[in-house]
């Protein structure tokens, strides 16, 4: 089933992480044939945090990008083989399952992953055959069966040995001489019932024979009874037993083990490259929690085509406040209540924006559209993100749309909306217990307009009288800020919730914000009564100011 992610904005607030997990439960009801996964692309502030420990909820997961990864590509195991299997099942699995690899387990009952077998190395094998001295072959005798049309006669004391071949067709003192330059090994005599050759390798405790052209349950006509080594009868003619018998060697002896190490993990481009460089058709992929647990392989056709990760963006639009590798996934969905401002998409795709206070009001609708119930914790969640996104109704994004969504959700479970959004807010902690890096940068949102980029940034709190002690901290987490990010102009909107009233931070090098209609209280420090909202109230004001000045410029 294939995944599909959910996700806000960076510097997620509790509208972004409601939604995008409410929005994962309604889509896992309506669309059986995905799996939806709601994720945040960034830390959790300590409102969401403590509100979703307080309904006992898991929240998304954090997920830093969505750059392909081996896991989009990863092949899963149709088949494998134990290290003492012989070659010529890897052959059949490598034909009958048309894999690339073929992965090698230690044992029946150990899956610890030993190697891998691929047509390189098959043909590696075959091709050193043909080249030096005379091959030695690892045999063992429970893989004649395996690989021989016939039956074990009789089992010699030895299982595993390392041997030549030697074909009893000549005549016996050339193959008595031919042998002898085979010592000190001793070779697997495979031969009809040639009744010289085989009493000479009864004598000389040669470790196997093999007799061939012995059909159906008939005995050897030749006295084997002082023989200690393996008797094997092949149903088959000399060639073909020869031919056969190369392939009982096992698979271990073949499989390539020395790999370079990826997980489920790896970003694709690095794999890529890992598998370029190396000599190998195909690497194994290991779990990144568990170095010794397998997961499957990933072979060069694996990277023919990038994988596109599928997207849906809730409370946000715009790639620049998105999950990073965001232009290597594909964007399916947008339901959110900002300002449109969307990347180009190569396909049609559902767009939901409304110009209302939170988009969890929007999905509360969405789950009224497909006429799908609402738990009590939906309900709660789905309440936190619009509570907080409106400041408890009383922002001045608020619509009619949000109240009502408010009433139905509250009657749903069962709560004081006020009280519970009043309760919600006592969790946001003062300034002096934060660190001023997190505070500017926790809900910080970047916009790009008449040729300047603008970075704003808004927090919460219940008391503004611990702001003028920490007013120089902040300033340099603000310029701090504009240096990484190459910004024009930096502000932070500190917001008193109880109140209903904020203060802004601004910090410029080209005196923009001495254009701001705001009361001045001290250099980059402005009074803004009544204003709660960055996007409805602050953002105008900022825009008009950046519209003044490209004019005058």
């Amino acid at each position: 089933m294939k995944e599909i992610v959910i996700t806000g904005h960076r510097n997620p607030d509790m509208d972004s992480v409601c939604s995008a997990w409410a929005y994962a439960q309604l889509k896992n009801q309506i669309d059986l044939e995905h799996s939806y996964v709601a994720v945040r692309c960034g830390h959790l502030n300590n409102q969401t945090k403590e509100t979703f420990r307080e309904l006992e909820t898991e929240p998304p997961r954090l997920l830093k990008d969505v750059h392909p990864r081996v896991a989009d590509i990863l092949s899963p195991v149709s088949v494998f083989l134990r290290a003492e299997e012989p070659i010529l099942k890897a052959i059949r699995a490598l034909h009958d399952y048309t894999v690339s690899i073929v992965p090698i387990f230690k044992s029946k009952w150990d899956k610890h992953l030993v190697g891998l077998v691929s047509v390189q190395e098959v043909s590696d094998y075959l091709i050193s055959e043909q080249v030096g001295e005379r091959p030695r072959y690892t045999f063992r005798v429970s893989n004649f069966e395996k690989v021989l049309p016939g039956r074990l006669y009789r089992r010699g004391k030895v299982d595993g040995f390392r041997a030549p071949v030697m074909v009893g067709a000549m005549p016996f003192k050339v193959s008595v001489d031919r042998i002898a330059r085979l010592l000190p090994d001793k070779p697997v005599l495979v031969a009809g019932e040639r009744s010289s050759i085989i009493r000479y390798a009864i004598k000389n405790e040669f470790p196997a024979i093999i007799l061939t052209g012995v059909e159906g349950d008939a005995a050897p006509s030749i006295d084997l009874s002082d023989y200690q080594g393996t008797i094997f009868l092949s149903a088959t003619d000399t060639a073909e037993t020869v031919r056969l018998l190369r392939l009982s060697a096992p698979v271990k002896d073949i499989m390539g083990n020395d790999y370079p190490h990826l997980t489920e993990e790896t970003h694709f481009d690095d794999a890529k490259q890992m598998l370029i460089q190396s000599e190998y058709r195909g690497l194994p992929v290991f779990s990144s929690t568990d170095p010794d647990h397998f997961l499957g392989v990933v072979t060069r056709r694996c990277f023919i085509d990038r994988p596109k990760r599928q997207l849906i963006m809730v409370d946000h639009n715009e790639a620049s406040q998105s999950i990073r590798g965001i232009e290597h996934a594909e964007v399916i969905e947008i339901i959110d209540h900002h300002r449109l401002a969307p990347e180009k998409t190569r396909n049609p795709i559902y767009v939901s924006s409304k110009p209302v206070g939170s988009t969890c009001t929007i999905v509360f609708q969405h789950y009224l559209a497909f006429d799908r119930p609402i738990s009590k914790r939906c309900a709660k969640i789905l309440l936190s993100g619009i509570l907080s996104d409106t400041v408890i109704l009383k922002s001045p994004t608020t619509t009619e749309e949000d109240r009502s969504a408010v009433f139905r959700l509250a009657e749903i479970a069962e709560l004081d909306y006020r009280l519970f959004g009043e309760q919600m807010f006592s969790r946001t902690s003062v300034l002096s217990e934060k660190d001023p890096d997190h505070v500017v940068t926790s809900d910080f949102k970047v916009y790009r307009e008449y040729g300047y980029s603008i970075g704003i940034g808004q927090v919460e709190v219940v008391t503004l009288e611990d702001l003028s002690e920490n007013i120089p901290d902040l300033r340099g987490s603000l310029d701090r800020v504009a240096g990484d990010q190459r910004l024009d102009w930096v502000m932070l909107l500190v917001t008193n919730v109880l109140k209903e009233n904020s203060k802004l931070i601004s910090r410029t090098a080209s005196s923009l914000d001495e254009r701001l209609i705001y009361p001045k209280e001290g250099q980059g420090l402005f009074d803004l009564p009544g204003i709660l909202s960055r996007k409805k109230q602050l953002l105008p004001e900022v825009l008009r100011v950046l519209e003044e000045a490209s004019g005058t410029s």
